[in-house]
C-alpha cells in the first residue's frame, strides 16, 4: 500500500521550481480588465455622497461600479446575507468596499481607486468590548449560555477559589498568496471563476445568485492556494462576485488581486477573545468547578462568527474532566473587519483558557504545572475496564468524581493523553529539565527561563452537520492511467497527495498513475469547504469508494474470464493477478475497456454517528478527537522583555498516518503559526478604528530565526478508534494549539522574574516586560 508511506507533495517540484501555477498565473485572454476597490477611510459613518468623476477620468480606466449601479445589491455572507458587496449607505468599518474600478492593469487600478471623494457624516464607532456591551451591540440575540453540573455549588464547596481575567489577540492569515479571482464569461449566461479559495461551491452560489443564474450556469475551479488558513473560506466571495459582475457587464474577462496591504485592511482576522473566569478547586488543584464568559469581538457582520464562538465553548474544557462546568458566550458587533475562519475555528481561544486557569491554579496550590493538568486529565482508555464507552456510576461527589463526558454530553471515548503526555515527558526529560530551569533561575539575576508541557484535545467535524460530506469522480482510463477529482482544495497541505495515496493503495498500483486536477464544481458539486480538519477524512473516503466501485467490475469481469471469484482477484504491486494468471494495471485495465465494462465511478461519504443541537448545547458534534502534547522551554530577559524559544519536543496523535512526511510538516508549522499567534503577532486599531498593523513591516509573523533550534516532532503510534479513511487522523488545525505551551513557558519565567503570571496575549516584548514590572 502507499499508504503510511513518506512520499513528496505532489506538487512538490513545481513549488521549488516556481512552476506552480496559482490563480494570479493563469493566463487571461486578450482584453482582460483588472479591478481594485475603492474603500472607505473612516470606520462607522453615513456615506452622504459619493464622486468618482475623477477615478473614471483615471489613465486605464474602463469601467467603474458603484451601489447605484447594482439593484439589487449582491451579497457576500457565508451566513446571515449581511455582508453587501458595496457600501449602501452605513460605513460599518475602515476598509468596507465604496465602488469597484475596472482598468486595463492591476496598477492603474489601485491608483484610480484612491481618486473618489467622500462626503460622511462620522459617527463615534465600536470599537472595544466596553463600547458594544454598552450598546448592545451583538450577534446571537444576546449571550449564549451551556453548562453540565452545578457550577454555583461546586464554587462554594471547593476549598480554594480563583479568578482572572486576560485578553486574546487576534491574528491575521498571512497566506503567501493573497486574495484572488478569475472570471471567464461564456456564452448563454455562462461564467467561468478561476478562484484562490477554500469553498469552491460557495463561490459558485454566490457568483450565480450575483449575476441572477442557476448554480449550473457557475463553474468554480482552484487547482491550488498559496495557504488558506481559514481566511479563504469565505473573504474570497467579494472578488469573484466583483470579477463576474464586471465580466458579465462587459464581455470581457476580469480579475482582481488584493494587495497585502489591501488583504489586511479588507479582510477578516482571527476573533480576538477577552475570557474571565472562576475557579474553585482543592488543595491538590484538582479542578471541582469552572465559570467562563468569553467577549468575542466579531467585526461588522455575522460571518462565521456564530460557528466559531461555538467552538471556542465546545473545546473550554481541552483535555480536563470537569465536574461542573458553565460557559457563556458574547459575540460582539464592533466596526471593524468581519472576524472570520482561523485555523482552529476558536477552538484555539477556548483552549487557552483552561490552560491559564491550569496555571493559576497549580501556581497557587504550589505544584508542578504538569502535574496539576495530569490530575485533572479525562481517564485513559486504556485504563477504563471496557473503554470510557462502558462508563462507571456517576459520581456522587461533585468534587472528587470524573463524569467521562464532555460538558456538552459527548462521551470521551478515545482520551488517550495520560499515556501519551507519560512518554513525552520521559522522552524530552521533562523533570530533569524543570529542576535545571529552577537551578538556572536562582543563579541568573538578567535571564530567566522557564517551561511548560500543554495537552490539546481538538473535535474533528464540522458542529454544521449537514456539511460532512464529500464527493469524487474517478476515471480509470484504458491505458491504465487514472484521474480523479474530490470536492476537497489544495493550499500547501498535502490534501491532494494523501487522496492519491488513497486512490493508488485501493488500486495496488503505482501512485505515478494518479493524476488530480483542479477542483471544479462542474465535475464535483455540492463540495464543503476544505475545513474543518476534515479535508483527507471526508474526501478521501469519497474516493476509496469510487476507486472500489471501479476495482470490483474491474475485478468481477476479469474473475468471470477465468472462471474465479472475484473475490480472489488481487490488485498490488501495479500487477493484477487472477486464477494463476498475472497482468500488469494497464493491461488490465485495456482488457476490461474491451470488454465494455465502465472504469469511471462517482463516490460519496457522509460522516456517521455525529449530531448536534446547538440551541441545547448538546450532543455529538464531533466523530473523534485528535490529541498531542508539547513541552517547550523559553527564554526572557528580564530586563527588556525579548525572549526566545529554546527548545520544543512534540508528540502529536495522527492516528494511523496516511503521510508521516507530510503531516510531521503540518505539525511543525501548526506549532510556529500557533506560537506566532501567541507571542509575536499583534493587531492594532487606533482610537478611530483604523488598522495599523497592515504590512509586513508593523505586523511581526515569525520568521526562521523564531523556530526553535532544537525542535523534535514525533507521531503517537496509534491508529483512530473510528472507522476514518485507513484509521487515520485529521493533522490541519489540531498542531496548532501546541503554540500554547510557548504562553504557558513564557508565563513560567514571567513569574521566575517576580511577575505577574497573568499576561495577555499576544505576550510580545512590551507585553512581558509589563507583567515583570507590574509583579514588582
Amino acid at each position: 500500500m502507499t499508504v503510511a508511506k513518506p512520499l513528496p507533495h505532489e506538487s512538490a517540484r513545481l513549488h521549488v521550481t516556481g512552476a506552480a501555477r496559482y490563480t494570479d498565473d493563469v493566463p487571461a485572454p486578450a482584453g482582460c480588465l483588472h479591478l481594485a476597490f475603492g474603500v472607505a477611510e473612516v470606520a462607522r459613518g453615513r456615506l452622504d455622497a459619493l464622486d468618482v468623476s475623477a477615478v473614471r477620468a483615471a489613465p486605464g480606466v474602463a469601467f467603474v461600479l458603484t451601489a447605484e449601479d447594482l439593484d439589487p445589491m449582491p451579497d457576500c455572507s457565508p451566513s446571515l446575507h449581511d455582508e453587501p458587496l458595496l457600501c449602501t449607505g452605513e460605513i460599518q468599518y475602515a476598509g468596507q468596499p465604496l465602488y469597484i474600478v475596472a482598468a486595463d492593469s492591476h496598477l492603474n487600478a489601485r491608483r484610480a481607486a484612491r481618486l473618489h471623494r467622500a462626503e460622511v457624516t462620522e459617527f463615534d464607532p465600536i470599537l472595544t468590548v466596553e463600547e458594544a456591551l454598552a450598546a448592545e451591540a451583538w450577534f446571537d440575540d444576546g449571550p449564549r449560555v451551556w453548562s453540565d453540573g452545578d457550577v454555583a455549588a461546586g464554587l462554594v464547596a471547593a476549598p480554594c477559589r480563583l479568578e482572572g481575567q486576560f485578553e486574546i489577540g487576534g491574528q491575521e492569515h498571512f497566506y503567501l498568496e493573497g486574495q484572488a479571482a478569475l472570471a471567464l464569461p461564456g456564452e448563454g449566461g455562462e461564467m467561468h471563476v478561476v478562484t484562490s479559495t477554500q469553498h469552491p461551491t460557495e463561490i459558485q452560489h454566490k457568483v450565480a445568485d450575483a449575476l441572477g443564474v442557476p448554480m449550473h450556469a457557475v463553474r468554480s475551479e482552484v487547482r491550488r492556494m498559496g495557504g488558506g488558513f481559514g481566511g479563504k473560506e469565505s473573504q474570497g466571495n467579494a472578488l469573484a462576485i466583483a470579477s463576474a459582475l464586471v465580466a458579465a457587464r462587459t464581455g470581457r474577462p476580469a480579475r482582481m488581486r488584493y494587495d497585502r496591504d489591501d488583504d489586511f485592511v479588507i479582510t477578516g482576522k482571527r476573533h480576538d477573545f477577552r475570557i474571565a473566569y472562576e475557579v474553585g478547586h482543592d488543595d491538590a488543584g484538582r479542578v471541582m468547578a469552572v465559570r467562563f464568559r468569553h467577549w468575542v469581538r466579531c467585526g461588522w457582520s455575522q460571518d462565521l462568527s456564530l460557528p466559531v464562538a461555538d467552538r471556542a465553548m465546545l473545546h473550554a474544557d481541552n483535555a480536563y474532566d470537569i465536574p461542573a462546568l458553565e460557559v457563556t458566550s458574547w459575540r460582539l458587533r464592533t466596526n471593524t473587519q468581519s472576524a472570520t475562519a482561523f485555523r482552529g475555528f476558536g477552538g484555539p481561544q477556548g483552549m487557552v483558557g483552561i490552560e491559564r486557569v491550569m496555571d493559576h491554579v497549580a501556581q497557587a496550590v504550589g505544584r508542578d504545572p504538569l502535574a496539576v493538568r495530569r490530575l485533572n486529565f479525562y481517564v485513559d482508555a486504556a485504563e477504563r475496564p471496557g473503554g470510557l464507552s462502558a462508563p462507571p456510576d456517576p459520581p456522587e461527589d461533585i468534587s472528587t468524581g470524573k463524569k467521562g463526558h464532555t460538558h456538552y454530553g459527548q462521551r470521551v471515548e478515545d482520551f488517550c493523553l495520560g499515556a501519551m503526555v507519560g512518554q513525552l515527558a520521559e522522552r524530552c526529560d521533562y523533570a530533569g529539565r524543570r529542576a535545571r530551569v529552577a537551578a538556572w533561575n536562582a543563579d541568573s539575576f538578567r535571564l530567566k527561563r522557564g517551561i511548560a508541557l500543554t495537552p490539546v484535545k481538538f473535535g474533528i467535524s464540522f458542529t454544521l452537520t449537514h456539511l460532512n460530506q464529500a464527493g469524487a469522480l474517478v476515471h480509470v482510463y484504458a491505458d491504465g492511467s487514472i484521474h480523479l477529482n474530490h470536492g476537497g482544495t489544495e493550499m500547501g497541505q498535502g490534501l491532494h497527495s494523501k487522496v492519491a495515496q488513497v486512490a493508488a493503495s485501493r488500486f495496488g498500483c503505482d501512485p505515478a498513475r494518479v493524476r488530480i486536477t483542479a477542483t471544479d464544481t462542474g465535475k464535483v458539486p455540492n463540495t464543503s469547504a476544505t475545513a474543518a480538519s476534515s479535508g483527507a477524512d471526508l474526501n478521501g473516503m469519497a474516493v476509496a469508494r469510487a476507486c472500489d466501485a471501479i476495482r470490483d467490475r474491474m475485478a468481477a469481469f476479469l474473475a468471470e474470464e477465468h472462471q474465479a471469484d472475484p473475490a480472489s482477484v488481487v490488485f498490488a504491486e501495479d500487477r493484477v493477478r487472477v486464477a494463476g494468471a498475472e497482468y500488469g494495471f494497464e493491461e488490465a485495465a485495456a482488457k476490461v475497456y474491451m470488454g465494455r465494462v465502465s472504469l469511471s465511478a462517482t463516490g460519496f461519504y457522509a460522516t456517521p454517528d455525529i449530531s448536534w443541537d446547538r440551541q441545547a448545547g448538546r450532543g455529538r458534534p464531533f466523530y473523534y478527537f485528535a490529541y498531542g502534547a508539547s513541552c517547550s522551554e523559553v527564554v526572557v530577559d528580564r530586563l527588556t522583555g525579548e525572549n526566545r524559544i529554546l527548545r520544543t519536543d512534540i508528540l502529536h496523535d495522527a492516528g494511523a498516518s496516511l503521510n508521516p512526511a507530510l503531516d510531521i510538516g503540518q505539525i511543525e508549522g501548526g506549532f510556529v503559526q500557533g506560537a506566532g499567534w501567541l507571542t509575536t503577532e499583534e493587531l492594532v486599531w487606533d482610537g478611530k478604528g483604523r488598522l495599523r498593523t497592515h504590512a509586513p513591516s508593523t505586523y511581526k509573523i515569525p520568521c526562521a530565526s523564531d523556530v526553535p533550534e532544537a525542535f523534535h516532532v514525533h507521531l503517537w503510534d496509534g491508529a483512530n478508534r473510528e472507522e476514518t479513511i485507513y484509521r487515520s487522523k485529521a493533522v490541519g488545525e489540531p498542531p496548532f494549539m501546541h503554540g500554547i505551551s510557548v504562553f504557558s513557558a513564557l508565563s513560567d519565567a514571567v513569574a521566575a522574574a517576580g511577575g505577574a503570571p497573568l499576561i495577555d496575549a499576544p505576550a510580545t516584548a512590551e507585553r512581558v516586560l509589563m507583567a515583570i514590572r507590574a509583579g514588582r
